[in-house]
């Protein structure tokens, strides 16, 4: 069993204390006990556990400094006081301190301990996953603030922080495998891709094709980067990420670059999968060619359709929904890729691209075999490739 979290307990009485150390690592935590104040302090000064829970009717024990203690680290450790004292005026004195729970003794509801324990761990892995995602966000402003003068100075260092910004690839996200390749037509990209977890079950990805080429259009993907980790921090700290739709980003990025009013447009693919509901939903603002869908050895477009980003304010995007196959990839391109395809029309080449995915296996390797994408030189367009595979040989 996968250990849920270290918790210390500090209580001189031995017998509750043995109680509630034996139920919870029954549950699968790893479990610290003190039987005096003095020794829970400096355990939880020296083993740093996830959460503390606490007599503080004790010999010794300062309930102050112990909070203070709990709180100035630099992970907020959470207190839940368990004890035997029954006036309101304790109750409310251990909640100003900052308790997160006070539950009398004994506790003979040992659910009630389960669920304040879970509930206080998810707070704090909520503060975790906030402060990291603002440390991204401080991160990705700074970049944003000197993109610009990198990109008007010297166009090599202006490719490095695109590239900064890029994904890993190839990268593992649960079973879905992931990569993509980027060829600019200069030496800055319009094209940009990028994959990042939501929450624990799901994933989202996009590629985006931003009108024109070159470092104009290279700093339109810099504040795409911003924008959606901006719009994943807000969704975070408000509550509202059961909500995180692919409509809604393209919704917000539409909004964000009509307020820019940068002049540039874009194209865009947005999608999340559901890994507990083993399904995607995405969403298409004005982009083409759509994604590809390979399983079983045939291979087929997926429907939608949507206006491009930062032209029209009155844009409406809807999403799409279908159960994953056991073993698939999903692959989106930016329109350069018709210039590898076969055919004299736009409706030839369409028409190919599902073929050519096809005799490619799915892969991304495939088609760089299957298109030469290591050999091209003088496009006259950016290419970008993203492949979501999963269960592939």
């Amino acid at each position: 069993m996968a250990c849920l979290g270290r918790l210390l307990i500090i209580d001189n009485d031995q017998a509750s204390r043995l109680h509630l150390a034996t139920h919870l690592q029954d549950q699968g935590y790893a479990v610290l006990q003190a039987d005096n104040a003095a020794q829970g302090l400096a355990l939880l000064e020296r083993e740093s556990p996830s959460l503390l829970i606490c007599d503080l009717c004790m010999p010794g024990l300062n309930a102050l400094a112990l909070f203070d203690l709990a709180n100035n680290r630099e992970t907020r450790v959470p207190v839940i006081v368990v004890s035997a004292a029954q006036a309101a005026s304790d109750v409310v004195e251990a909640l100003r301190l900052g308790a997160a729970d006070y539950l009398i003794k004994p506790v003979a509801e040992l659910s009630a301990l389960d669920h304040s324990l879970r509930r206080a761990l998810d707070r704090v892995r909520l503060r975790q996953e906030n402060r990291r995602y603002r440390e991204k966000l401080e991160a990705a402003n700074h970049e944003l603030a000197g993109s610009l003068c990198l990109l008007e100075e010297d166009q090599i260092a202006g490719r490095q922080v695109q590239l900064n910004i890029l994904p890993e690839s190839p990268l593992q996200i649960d079973d879905l495998h992931l990569a993509y390749k980027i060829i600019p037509s200069l030496y800055l990209s319009g094209d940009f891709v990028d994959y990042f977890r939501v929450d624990e079950h799901r994933m989202a990805f996009y590629l985006a094709d931003v009108s024109g080429h070159g470092a104009s259009s290279a700093f339109v993907t810099v504040l795409l980067k911003f924008m959606t980790i901006r719009l994943l921090y807000e969704s975070r700290r408000s509550g509202k990420l059961p909500e995180f739709r692919p409509s809604d980003i393209l919704a917000h990025i539409n909004r964000g670059l009509l307020n820019c009013n940068l002049g540039k447009h874009l194209t865009m693919l947005g999608g999340v999968i559901d890994h507990r509901q083993n399904r995607l939903t995405y969403s298409i603002g004005g982009h083409l060619p759509l994604p590809v869908l390979f399983s079983e050895d045939k291979a087929h477009y997926l429907q939608g359709k949507g206006q491009p980003l930062g032209l029209f304010a009155e844009a409406q995007y809807s999403d799409q929904s279908m159960d994953l196959p056991q073993a698939f990839s999903l692959s989106l391109y930016s329109d350069g890729i018709f210039d590898l395809l076969p055919g004299a029309s736009l409706q030839d080449k369409e028409a190919a691209l599902p073929e050519v995915v096809r005799e490619a296996g799915g892969s991304l390797e495939g088609l760089r075999k299957r298109l030469g994408l290591d050999d091209l030189a003088d496009m006259k367009d950016d290419i970008a490739l993203l492949v979501l595979s999963r269960g592939l040989a």
